[in-house]
């Protein structure tokens, strides 16, 4: 399905906090980062005693700190290669678009994402990496599959993805998804700045992004596959930018536009 409407192509804008310049490795690790104190810390930790850094140049995108958790000295330390701060209006979307946007302008051959809240471990990474080799154009994290744990994930959302968020998506987009929500995953450069995909539009503001690719990707005709991972919520209150009531609201409208075709790109 297809819209009437075109819509106007959108490069946020960011601005480079400090970057090492040269792309080292033909893989990028892009981190989403707002406000996550000690977790952003703890997952580079975890990321530097795998040495990642090795596989990847590890790219943070801030969506405006305030917490003071982004010190320049100490995410140098952790071997990251690149910090942008989102400067345009928007959430999640329009802060990937502009770690993107990087990505695409110094020619990775692939990207990888994970949270900054370290609920993720980033120990299959390099599984991740040899399945884009391999000439998989799509790698989605996975805690519902044979391999994967899922440890305190809250019950709602258990039942969300598992029953209603990943069966959806996978009836519309044609791929089996079990894992729908989380934004550990791995893109080919050749689907991700594909012109029939089309990232660069101003229809993705909030949380649109991540449910568009799921579903564009094999309608597409795009390779894709699920790993099993690793994601813990640690116990008492639950690290998340998406609020109880309003935030799982959204996510469910942007489910249901995402499935009626109201992101796909208009076939002149």
């Amino acid at each position: 399905m297809t819209q009437n409407k075109i819509y106007t192509k959108l490069i946020p804008k960011y601005r480079v906090v400090f970057s090492l310049g040269i792309k080292r490795k033909n893989y990028c690790l892009i981190i989403p980062v707002i406000n996550e104190g000690k977790r952003i810390q703890d997952l580079l930790n975890n990321i530097n005693k795998l040495k990642i850094y090795d596989l990847v140049d590890i790219i943070i995108v801030d969506g405006g700190s305030t917490d003071g958790s982004l010190n320049e000295d100490m995410l140098k330390k952790y071997n990251v290669h690149t910090l942008l701060l989102k400067e345009s209006l928007g959430k999640l979307s329009v802060q990937l678009l502009c770690a993107y946007d990087f990505a695409n302008k110094h020619q990775y051959n692939g990207i990888i994402t994970i949270d900054g809240n370290n609920k993720d471990s980033p120990e299959p990474i390099p599984d991740f990496i040899n399945k884009i080799k391999d000439g998989f154009d799509f790698v989605q994290a996975s805690r519902f599959i044979r391999g994967g744990r899922a440890v305190n994930t809250p019950i709602s959302r258990n039942i969300a993805i598992r029953f209603i968020h990943a069966p959806i998506l996978s009836l519309a987009s044609g791929f089996h998804w079990t894992d729908t929500t989380q934004g550990f995953r791995a893109y080919s450069a050749k689907f991700l700045f594909n012109d029939k995909v089309a990232i660069f539009r101003d229809i993705f503001k909030s949380y649109e992004l991540l449910a568009y690719l799921s579903y564009i990707a094999p309608k597409l005709g795009f390779k894709c596959i699920e790993l099993p991972t690793t994601r813990i919520y640690p116990k008492g209150k639950t690290p998340t930018k998406i609020s109880l009531f309003k935030g799982n609201l959204e996510l469910l409208l942007v489910l249901f536009r995402t499935i009626f075709g109201k992101y796909n790109l208009k076939i002149k």
